[in-house]
């Protein structure tokens, strides 16, 4: 197993100039979990707060890396991270923020995690919803565990979570990979998982390719595109897919193939990705 490479922060789960605001937060992952949620507004639930968000504040949801994420929260409130912020005043991004701050926090302890890319079942009965979240090594259980550092005590309510966030089933969120085979194999339909009105094959593939990043330390933005990701389903590469999906079902066996994975054009991250949701091309700090 190479759990110790993912212990360290690296790339965009880097603090950076910003390393200190991490310190002195709680030693656990729920504590941290909490801390995220008192700092982050989900985008496109904001209004579940009884918040509007400004053309500024949408802006915020293009950030990547930490140390911006960081410097943005600090410039809004200078009180130290575990002073929970009014909704209104917290920095907004969507599932990946969450996540990515979660990882960043724990291995700023040392602790390994890293962010998976996939679909949860638990937003829409019936449907597989585009989302990210934490995956840690408990040392006690010597497993790796699913958390949702997203799902505050409002959204539990508002989506009727009957599990614990922080021990998510497997069953509930589905890697990008593992959606992938069971569309393949028949298991499942394609068409359930997605996002408003994309769905498919083509919109897992993309996943896929988007988690394998991740497993490299390149947490990308949901609605980055490069690389083999492509509307038109005629156009993948299903045994290039099918390999990708076989590797990030379980990282560590094949922990050597994703590093190997990650050196082809069709995912590695280049310079600039296409921004889907601004519809232009962005350079990748």
């Amino acid at each position: 197993m190479n759990i110790d490479a993912f212990r360290a922060p690296i790339a965009m789960s880097d603090a950076g100039a910003k390393g200190a605001l991490l310190d002195g937060l709680p030693k656990d992952v729920g504590g941290l979990a909490k801390v995220v949620q008192g700092l982050l507004i989900h985008e496109h639930i904001a209004s579940a707060y009884g918040v509007t968000l400004s053309a500024e504040q949408h802006a915020q949801a293009h950030m990547r890396g930490v140390e911006k994420m960081l410097g943005c929260i600090a410039r809004q409130d200078s009180r130290p991270l575990p002073q929970a912020r009014s909704p209104s005043e917290r920095v907004v991004g969507v599932c990946r923020h969450f996540t990515l701050l979660h990882v960043a926090m724990l291995r700023r302890q040392g602790v390994a995690a890293r962010a998976r890319c996939g679909f949860g079942a638990y937003f829409e009965k019936g449907k597989f919803i585009d989302h990210w979240v934490t995956e840690y090594w408990n040392e006690s259980q010597q497993r790796w565990v699913l958390v949702d550092a997203q799902l505050d005590q409002r959204q539990r309510e508002l989506f009727a979570i009957a599990f614990d966030p922080l021990d998510v089933p497997r069953e509930q969120f589905l890697v990008a990979g593992d959606a992938w085979q069971l569309c393949r194999s028949g298991k499942a339909d394609a068409g359930a998982f997605g996002i408003l009105d994309m769905h498919g094959l083509w919109f897992i593939a993309g996943n896929v390719i988007r988690d394998v990043a991740a497993l490299n330390n390149h947490e990308m933005l949901p609605w980055d595109v490069w690389g083999a990701m492509t509307q038109n389903e005629a156009e993948l590469d299903l045994p290039f897919i099918d390999q990708l999906a076989v590797f990030s079902h379980a990282p560590d066996r094949h922990f050597g193939d994703l590093r190997a994975a990650y050196k082809d054009k069709r995912v590695a991250v280049p310079g600039t990705v296409f921004n889907a949701v601004l519809n232009r091309p962005d350079p990748v700090p």
